[in-house]
């Protein structure tokens, strides 16, 4: 116990034992050069084509193809890791094999060529291949609805279960007295072919209904996520402490924990989410506000819950406030926020994608403030024409 106490006030790992981060603590912000600790380059999607122009972002990388869901026409766009494009579908429809205007998640297994899609209709996914020809629709269990997977492997996909996420929150906040046991955060692995549920996983813990009072309106805090990370995918749920990970074996292991516990503060504020990229962890803790928010004309999430993001060196143990800069964007700082990688399915172990706005760029191009290969890159676009660029971060 001494030495777990000991570990936990220095926010050190040893090998073997579990990490902690307080969430009560004033972490110093330390300014890191991205170039320092990673590999940075500039993506611009090709527009020379109309057919590829688009409105929405990037949902899927993979190791030679970027995927983007346009949001106006409802097609799934594939263009190379050079930007040029690959191919283009559109099944926008109510019909069988088709897929709502609202697609919530985009995933791509480059091996097999198969594009899953998850929509509107929760209970289903529909698979293409990258041309866009129909495979088939994995039906999932009845009373189970999926918004965001992630492509685990070969043979598998892995998503939270949000309807009985909904069922269980709608208990917590009703005070209803039923077993422990139904307040359990379901994750489940299916097969990509049959559907079929191959593992359930279970967080250990207590756990909480968090949220923000607005006018009387419960809102709920964002607190249920998995991430895919080098070793497996990182499971947390803001009420449990914890950040696990979970391995193809099955296996499920804690990794980095809050402290004090969620249970003992008042306000609360707990660990969000966790990013594991090279040999850095990116944190996210959120504060629920205390009492109710006053009615204006914009509400932000930071006003239900104000953020605080850390980066955290895993050879060393270090925990800082992020504050990110490029050598070739002069006045520029950038967040590694985990929530942007959510939805957004990069299954590389290191990479992490930034959107940079172009009319942003064009201007900071004007007064001097660009450089290198950015620099370059900007001066041969139209901000009126042309798509924005991403800024592809390897971590080492």
């Amino acid at each position: 116990m001494i030495f777990f106490i000991t570990s936990c006030s220095l926010d050190k790992k040893p090998e073997g034992i579990l990490a902690y981060i307080d969430v009560t603590k004033s972490y110093p912000e330390k300014e890191i050069l991205l170039t320092d600790i990673a590999d940075v380059s500039f993506l611009h999607l090709s527009t020379t084509d109309d057919d590829y122009l688009y409105k929405g972002r990037i949902r899927c990388i993979t190791e030679n193809t970027v995927v983007v869901y346009d949001n106006i026409s409802g097609s799934i766009l594939l263009f190379s890791k050079n930007g040029t494009p690959k191919s283009r579908f559109n099944h926008k429809g109510q019909g069988p094999g088709e897929y709502t205007g609202f697609i919530t998640q985009v995933a791509y297994d480059e091996k097999a060529d198969e594009v899953f899609v998850s929509d509107g209709n929760m209970n289903n996914i529909q698979v293409y291949s990258s041309i866009g020809e129909h495979k088939r629709t994995i039906a999932l269990p009845h009373e189970m609805a999926v918004f965001e997977f992630i492509d685990f492997d070969d043979r598998s996909l892995f998503f939270v279960d949000r309807y009985k996420i909904s069922q269980r929150d709608l208990m917590l906040l009703s005070g209803d007295d039923s077993p422990k046991e139904d307040y359990v955060i379901p994750f489940y692995r299916i097969s990509k072919t049959t559907g079929e549920v191959l593992d359930c996983v279970e967080l250990p813990g207590t756990h909480l209904a968090l949220g923000a009072n607005f006018n009387g309106r419960w809102v709920n805090a964002p607190r249920l996520y998995s991430l895919k990370c080098p070793e497996g995918i990182l499971l947390g749920s803001a009420g449990t402490d914890t950040v696990f990970l979970y391995k193809g074996d099955k296996s499920l292991t804690p990794v980095i924990c809050q402290t004090p516990p969620i249970e003992s503060l008042n306000p609360v504020e707990f660990l969000d989410i966790c990013l594991d990229r090279g040999n850095y962890q990116f944190l996210k803790t959120l504060l629920v506000r205390d009492g109710t928010i006053s009615a204006r004309e914009k509400i932000t999430f930071a006003d239900f819950f104000p953020t605080k993001y850390y980066v955290r060196n895993k050879k060393t143990g270090e925990i800082s406030r992020q504050k990110f800069l490029i050598p070739d964007y002069k006045g520029k700082e950038f967040i590694i926020d985990p929530s942007d990688q959510l939805s957004a399915g990069i299954p590389f172990n290191k990479e992490y994608c930034i959107e940079l706005s172009l009319y942003e760029l064009k201007q900071a191009y004007r007064e001097n403030k660009l450089g290198g290969k950015l620099k370059e890159l900007v001066a041969t676009l139209n901000e009126d024409e042309d798509n924005n660029v991403f800024m592809l971060v390897d971590f080492k």
